[in-house]
């Protein structure tokens, strides 16, 4: 069964630790010159957050239609004039940016990459929202029981919590073809995103005791150890927005 148009087939989750005081530097530099120069050669942008709780910390969500177009589009990006002369700069922000997951839709449809909301222009004023994201590490690639669970539970409960957006993304089984850009093979994950409003909205749900990432017990039996979370916002050209 293939993905909904809209919807990339396959994500990169990737989470960056920054030196101290560079995050804005790389953001900047990031909504600045790397959006649309990925989207001419057919990746998908779609989404760049700083993490709450973690000033040191850029997480960003970048789409792809297939492995065949992810390699051409990050052998024309990285190997391309924008990157050449932006790349030091770049770097320069980062401790490590190899804190990365190729991940897919959990089931057709599932992904979070349709926006109602276009990008800002360079320039606008940080939109609304906060992503609530969460990563289970799994003891063995997610099972039909574990993805009834997601929908059947947990989205519900998001949803009646005021998560206006719900992505469930699971690892990628295949091999990274672009060994360049590292990525964690070989440890099996599920991905939950949420859109809230704002924070509050975000704290409210939070309060309530009901959010999916304190659905220990019931994850517990596919668990290898527990969930990795993050409170993100958007940068003011974050496509994933409220």
């Amino acid at each position: 069964m293939s993905s909904t148009p809209s919807e990339s087939s396959l994500v990169e989750l990737r989470r960056y630790t920054l030196h101290p005081g560079q995050r804005d530097t790389l953001i900047d530099l990031f909504d600045r010159e790397f959006v649309e120069t990925q989207e001419a050669v057919g990746m998908r942008v779609m989404g760049q957050f700083r993490d709450l709780d973690d000033d040191q910390r850029f997480v960003w969500l970048r789409g792809f239609a297939d492995m065949a177009r992810r390699r051409t589009g990050l052998e024309a990006f990285y190997g391309g004039p924008v990157w050449h002369a932006h790349r030091d700069a770049a770097n320069a922000t980062m401790v490590d940016s190899n804190d990365v997951f190729l991940l897919r839709p959990a089931w057709p449809g599932a992904g979070i990459d349709n926006p109602t909301s276009g990008r800002l222009a360079i320039g606008s004023a940080t939109p609304p929202g906060l992503v609530d994201a969460s990563v289970f590490p799994l003891r063995a690639p997610a099972s039909d029981d574990l993805l009834r669970l997601c929908r059947e539970v947990l989205s519900p409960v998001l949803r009646q919590g005021g998560a206006r957006r719900i992505g469930w993304y699971v690892s990628e089984a295949r091999p990274n073809d672009f060994p360049r850009l590292p990525v964690r093979e070989g440890e099996p994950v599920l991905v939950g995103l949420a859109l809230f409003d704002h924070l509050t909205a975000f704290e409210a749900f939070a309060r309530s005791g009901a959010r999916a990432r304190d659905a220990q017990p019931a994850l517990a039996p596919w668990l290898a150890r527990p969930a990795e979370s993050h409170r993100l916002v958007p940068t003011a050209r974050s496509a994933l927005h409220a």
